[in-house]
Formats: structure tokens, sequence, C-alpha cells
């Protein structure tokens, strides 16, 4: 009976922090991501915010999917020294996959800035100049 003690301590533990780090994620890369959102869209603040929410939103649910589905894989623990190593090991999965969605986030959004970039750049040089070289 020992061991399902620890395997539902551990259960709530991990539950309890992997969705407090997530929340702790999701609102300092909503409040910090502003700023870059708005710049990527090109002051659009509108589209930056709209943007901003789908991405916390859609945060929540891959990142507590996630946690939810994988409390089910892995050795349950029975005694004290598999719960530090369950939990450990969960958290650990879930750090990663947290920094993988983030950089995978600023790639992308990084991607959309420098094309709206390109887009709203002037050409260098119009067709009808010509720039004069110094002679050699």
């Amino acid at each position: 009976m020992a061991g399902v003690t620890y395997t539902v301590w551990a259960y709530g533990f991990y539950l309890a922090v992997s969705v407090g780090l997530t929340i702790w994620v999701a609102r300092t890369l909503h409040k910090n991501g502003r700023i870059f959102l708005v710049d990527t869209f090109l002051g659009n603040e509108k589209l930056a915010d709209s943007v901003n929410h789908l991405l916390v939103v859609g945060f929540y649910l891959i990142n507590i999917g996630y946690v939810t589905l994988a409390l089910k894989y892995g050795d349950k623990p029975v005694n004290l020294e598999e719960t530090i190593e369950f939990f450990s090991t969960k958290i650990g999965l879930v750090l990663i996959v947290l920094g993988v969605m983030h950089f995978f986030n600023l790639y992308v959004f990084s991607r959309v800035r420098r094309r709206a970039l390109i887009e709203n750049e002037p050409p260098p040089v119009r067709p009808q100049e010509f720039l004069q070289t110094r002679p050699a």
C-alpha cells in the first residue's frame, strides 16, 4: 500500500509543479513577447495582441496536454528514491518541451519579421540612378 501512496503523491506534485511552470512561462512570454510581436507585425498592435493571446492559448493546450499524457508513461514510484527520480525525469521533460516550443516560436516569428521588413523596404537605388565610383 505504501507504493500507491508514493505514486499518488508523486503524481500530485508533478501536476502541480508542471502546471505552475507552464503558467509562469506563458505569462512571461505573453508579457515580454508583445514588444517583439508588435515589431514583427510592423507596429500593428491589434494584430500583435491577438496573435499573442492565441499563442498563449495554444501554449497552454499543448503543454498541459503533454503534462497530463506523460503522467501515464514511465515506471511508477514505490519508494522515496524512485519518487525523486520520477519527479526529476518528468519535470525535466516538461522543461525541455517548454524550451523547444519557445525557440520554435522565436524562429518562426523572426522569419515572419525578416520577410515583412524586406517586403516593405524601398529599393536601395532607383533604376534611373547610379553610384559613382572613385578613381583607383
